[in-house]
């Protein structure tokens, strides 16, 4: 089966099972195989050209307005959507029937002792952007026993400002490196601007990426908060 994926995540679980990607975006890591635009402006004309067997595209990564196009040249789409760690075994066990094989079983990525600590989680700069209860990165934080200071905001991807989350005196302020490219040079603005929590710089794919990379992913940001939250 060819198949297209619009999806980072997704081409690296299809890829991972072994599945006939002909095309990805550009943000999907995956310099080897064929870029067709990026999960907000695809080549819509170009996937109509590869003819694939199935796209795959997800509510939270792309539009619908390109879905719809796909599906008016008659193109067969797969749609998912993952907003909490709990989806993930049942999510990937559709894609797999939709591309026709048997996927592996993954081990939990929760199984350890909760780490009973609070977290910022920035998402960009300027303005500073965080997310709420009510999205796949802070399930994973709270699957580890990791509670989101701003869970309980009314807004999915809330504006904030860094006076207001000092106020809610998180333990930690994570940096992902994704989607905003956090990084070493960020750590001084944060530790500065929230006074008693620690800074830790984390991959973001590991906190945002759901799909075969989950269980290990959970394991690594468990790994890395333990060891920023334990004393020196």
């Amino acid at each position: 089966m060819r198949v297209v994926s619009l999806v980072p995540s997704i081409t690296e679980t299809l890829l991972e099972w072994g599945v006939d990607v002909v095309a990805c975006t550009r943000f999907c890591e995956q310099p080897s195989l064929r870029h067709v635009g990026g999960t907000k402006d695809p080549d819509v004309a170009g996937i109509i050209a590869l003819a694939p067997d199935l796209v795959v595209v997800d509510r939270e990564e792309n539009r619908r307005d390109d879905a719809d196009a796909l599906v008016a040249a008659g193109l067969t789409l797969h749609v998912t959507q993952v907003v909490d760690v709990e989806q993930v075994p049942d999510t990937l066990a559709l894609l797999a029937d939709a591309v026709a094989i048997v996927a592996p079983v993954a081990t939990d990525g929760s199984e350890e002792p909760p780490l009973d600590l609070t977290a910022f989680v920035p998402i960009w700069r300027r303005p500073t952007m965080s997310i709420n209860a009510h999205t796949y990165g802070s399930s994973v934080l709270a699957g580890i026993g990791v509670t989101n200071v701003l869970a309980d905001h009314p807004d999915r991807y809330p504006t904030v400002e860094l006076d207001d989350v000092a106020r809610r005196r998180p333990d930690l302020v994570l940096l992902p490196s994704e989607p905003y490219p956090f990084g070493e040079r960020h750590r001084d603005e944060y530790a500065q601007a929230i006074p008693g929590s620690r800074v830790v710089l984390l991959d973001g794919r590991d906190l945002f990426w759901w799909g075969v990379r989950t269980p290990a992913a959970m394991r690594r940001i468990r790994a890395a908060l333990r060891e920023a939250s334990t004393p020196s």
